[in-house]
């Protein structure tokens, strides 16, 4: 067998999320912010040659102690020349890379038809297994009902999400609008996991107590969040919603 090591990018299966964030052209996995690397291999700030050019990269005088043109870090903003706190390609902009952030009204509309989509199931296999709480004698409530519809709309509401999401970042909704769900660090497809803690937040309550009051207040929560336009149900998950129209 041989010892000889694999071939550069041959370490591990291929990604085939076709979603996820990239490198920025140039393929480079530093910092935008990085000092570019000097002609011949050497650093820009090397101690010049015994002769010929002895001009400093920066003018008539040498970089500015902390090794860089804008001071120590090497980039424009103190402290490592990172605006966002991270490192990366992106310069630890969550979004970069990403395409624009989904409009909330229109993951209304998106939302209301996956509500409307699942309720009809709800109710079809509520009427089969009779445990619908409908009736036209209020006097006649049978609570158990109540309960068994709602453990029903719960397990197919969230079902229905974690699958879709999971799988391809959409529900029927989002795909007609062309609305996708991605993970805010790397703008991946959610994985199971996540894609099940953002849909228990979504319907749980729903399903249990406070119906379209809490979908609103989840879902309306876009309306008003910045920078990232998050519902709860995005927050709780570290999920965004973006266009891919």
């Amino acid at each position: 067998m041989s010892s000889e090591p694999p071939p550069p990018g041959s370490g591990g299966p291929p990604d085939d999320d076709p979603f996820k964030k990239q490198p920025p052209p140039g393929g480079g996995t530093g910092s935008p912010y990085d000092p570019p690397p000097a002609s011949g291999g050497g650093s820009p700030y090397d101690p010049p040659p015994p002769s010929g050019d002895r001009t400093p990269p920066y003018g008539s005088e040498p970089p500015p102690f902390g090794g860089g043109p804008h001071g120590q870090g090497g980039g424009p903003y103190p402290g490592g020349g990172d605006p966002y706190g991270g490192g990366g390609p992106y310069g630890g902009d969550p979004l970069a890379g990403m395409p624009p952030l989904a409009d909330s009204g229109k993951r209304v509309l998106a939302r209301i038809l996956d509500m409307i989509l699942v309720g009809v199931v709800v109710w079809l296999l509520s009427w089969a297994f009779g445990v619908t709480e409908y009736n036209m004698d209020s006097n006649k409530i049978e609570y158990s009902k109540s309960l068994g519809q709602s453990l029903v709309a719960a397990v197919l509401y969230v079902s229905y999400d974690t699958v879709m999401i999971s799988k391809t970042g959409q529900t029927l909704g989002k795909r007609l609008f062309n609305h996708r769900v991605a993970n805010l660090d790397n703008g991946s497809t959610p994985s199971v996991q996540t894609s099940l803690v953002r849909a228990l937040v979504l319907w749980i309550p729903f399903a249990f107590c406070c119906a379209c009051i809490w979908t609103a207040i989840a879902g309306g929560w876009s309306f008003f969040d910045k920078p990232y336009k998050q519902g709860l149900h995005d927050k709780a998950a570290k999920t965004v919603v973006v266009d891919t129209g």
